[in-house]
Formats: structure tokens, sequence, C-alpha cells
């Protein structure tokens, strides 16, 4: 049935890491459009609870798949499950990373920032990759078009300290999508980047912190609020309209651009004089 301007019937989406946070944001947005969702993820148990909440938003299929996406093999594999059982794939989005335990350049490790690339740069393009080459051969065989998509961050534009692994997955995925864009075009195949600013992906884990915990984090919600032009932290909930609008053909000219979602942060100055 018709959604009207942002409708996903039809349509097939792969959300890598979906069954929580910003992933499951981005999913729940294309199931409440009526969408099918292919979910690749490790926790069986956080699957199964995805895979039920994204059927009662109204997604017409989901399925979820154990599949580590730190493995060129994993991926592959992945991908032609996903596509002996779909059929097809629409749109991708890429957002399966992990944070930097690095606090310094001066103390980053060989075996960190190895580990960290391997599923945050590594990772992250194979899937595109794979995804690029279906959604290809969709469009040799007469039907153009798809939508690639991959999580960056507001490392990609302000310089972080120490955490100089994380920004580069970010950096230059964000490259990689832009050459993306500018080579697959011609198949009507867009290429884009989400950069969150600061996201609250907890929300209701709070249960079982102490009270000194919560404090903190209140603090912690106080800070970044406070240096964003939009005072509230981020929600997952602020992922569903831009997961609708990039599956469906409403972004079907929206192409190679980085797509802020974080409040205005990355262009606020915060010891302005107003």
């Amino acid at each position: 049935m018709a959604q009207g301007l942002f409708d996903c019937s039809g349509k097939v989406t792969l959300v890598t890491g979906g069954n929580g946070g910003i992933g499951l944001g981005f999913a729940r947005g294309v199931a409440k459009m009526g969408g099918d969702i292919a979910i690749w993820a490790r926790n069986a148990e956080k699957n199964a609870e995805a895979k039920a909440e994204l059927e009662a938003a109204g997604a017409g299929r989901v399925i979820a798949y154990q599949v580590d996406v730190a493995s060129e093999e994993a991926i592959v594999a992945g991908y032609a499950r996903l596509l002996e059982d779909f059929g097809r794939v629409d749109c991708v989005f890429a957002n399966s990373g992990r944070a930097s335990r690095s606090r310094s350049v001066l103390t980053l490790d060989a075996n960190e920032w190895h580990d960290l690339l391997a599923v945050n740069l590594h990772g992250a393009f194979f899937t595109l990759r794979e995804g690029a080459k279906a959604m290809v051969a969709r469009a040799e065989a007469g039907e153009p078009g798809g939508s690639l998509v991959y999580c960056g961050s507001l490392s990609m534009v302000h310089g972080i300290a120490g955490i100089n692994n994380y920004a580069a997955s970010k950096g230059g995925m964000g490259a990689v999508v832009r050459g993306m864009a500018a080579e697959l075009g011609k198949y009507q195949i867009r290429a884009n980047t989400i950069a969150p600013g600061y996201i609250k992906t907890g929300i209701g884990a709070d249960q079982g912190m102490t009270e000194e915990m919560k404090a903190r984090m209140a603090q912690v919600d106080a800070h970044f609020s406070a240096k964003t032009p939009i005072h509230r932290p981020g929600r997952i909930e602020d992922f569903e309209g831009i997961g609708a609008y990039l599956c469906s053909d409403a972004s079907s000219f929206h192409s190679g651009d980085t797509i802020f979602i974080d409040g205005a942060s990355h262009i606020h100055a915060p010891y302005a004089f107003n």
C-alpha cells in the first residue's frame, strides 16, 4: 500500500548494526513506510527484539542475520543469503562500528589502530561495495537505482583529540562514499553519509545504573546539550525520517552528500557573543 512521498514498500533495506541505536532508528523509519528490512548484527537476542519491533512498526518483512562485518568473507556470504531470501537490495546503511579505546595519539598502538579500522573502515567499505555490486547487476538488467548510506560522525569535520583511528575511519569512508557517488551515478545509484552529533542511544537502559552513574550521564547530556543550538541530546527517533527519505525515491537526486543530524552542532561556535 502506498505511503506517500517517502513510500518504501517493495524496497529492501539492509542495516548493519540494526538491532539498536542509530541503526534501529534508521530501520524503524523504513519500517513505518512499509519497507522490507534485513538486519546484520551479532547478538541473537537483540536481533529478535529488533525484528519484533520493526514488524510492529509496519515493515513488510524483517529478517535478522548474525553477520560479523569485520570479515569480508562473512559480508559476501551475508549478501548471498540476503539476495536468496529477498531477491534484491535497494538501500544499504553501513552503520556498524565501535568507539576508539585510545585517548592519545602518543599511546595509540598498532593493535588498536588496526582492530578499529577492520570494522569501521574495511567492514563498511566491503558492505557498501557488495551492495553496489547487487544494485549495478539489477541496473544492467533494466532496473536502475539504489541508495548507499554510511554512518559517519562529527570527527569528519572536527579535530577531536585522542581518537585518531576513529576519526581516520570516518573521514576515510566519507571520501569513499563521495567516490562511489561519482562512479555509480550513471546507474542512478546514490551514495551519502549521515553524520550524527551527540546521540543518546541508551534510552531506557539506565535501569541498571547506580545513582552516581545516572548523575554522571546527566552531566554528559547537559555538557553536550549546551554546545548544541537545539539544546538536547539526539535520539534514535531523530533518524527515522532520514532513513525513510534515503531509502525512498524522494532522495533519487540526492547524492555525494554528508548530512548532519546533530542539532546544528557542527556549525555552532559556543564561544560566540550571544
